[in-house]
């Protein structure tokens, strides 16, 4: 057995509706608001109308290639669907600990804090928390333009660029272009944290 291999992640699994529903419910209003059919979406996103429904519903968390496919067939950053916190106080170049807007992948294991403000749109950073089997998902995706580098805090991150795959332990870093076809994961039994930073900016 390789021990490098991740736990298999389904492109799609169940999640309550407690975790999903916030995701679920604004990709479903953009899509009403683009006048969009479930149909039309799923085409476009390239995934079945059947996975799109149940993410909706908040039944099924899609994997963060699913969900970057279903933003882009609707027409809209990723970043939407990020909690911000109720105040403010921003500035345009300090983003306050407390003031990180937050994405919850709820059953995919992961969440992803924003470290840095929108108006920067030239470089993104993001706090990545892994937790024990969570993953981006089996499918590998891509961006067509930038470059993308990290750092590993804590835990392992198992992480397959083009096919070849890594074990990044705690002090360890890397970069590659975006274009190169990636996936990655908590390796081992300790929640994974990361520094992920893509440029330009993709959210």
């Amino acid at each position: 057995m390789n021990p490098f291999k991740p736990p298999l992640a389904e492109d799609a699994t169940p999640a309550g509706p407690e975790d999903a529903d916030s995701i679920g419910a604004r990709l479903r209003l953009r899509r009403k608001v683009r006048g969009l059919s479930l149909k039309e979406v799923a085409q476009r996103a390239e995934i079945s109308i059947g996975l799109l429904s149940q993410i909706e519903r908040g039944l099924t968390m899609p994997s963060v290639r699913s969900l970057g496919a279903v933003c882009a067939a609707l027409e809209m950053p990723v970043g939407w669907l990020f909690d911000a916190p109720d105040s403010g106080g921003g500035n345009g170049i300090v983003v306050r600990s407390h003031h990180r807007r937050v994405l919850d992948l709820g059953s995919k294991g992961m969440v992803k804090e924003l470290m840095t403000p929108d108006s920067c749109g030239g470089i993104q950073m993001m706090r990545l928390v892994i937790r024990p089997g969570g993953s981006t998902g089996d499918t590998p995706y891509n961006h067509p333009e930038g470059a993308k580098c990290g750092t590993v805090l804590s835990g392992v991150l198992g992480l397959e660029v083009d096919g070849e795959v890594f074990r990044v332990a705690a002090g360890d870093s890397f970069a590659f272009e975006a274009k190169r076809m990636i996936r990655f994961w908590c390796d081992g039994d300790q929640t994974t944290e990361a520094l992920w930073v893509v440029t330009p900016a993709v959210y």
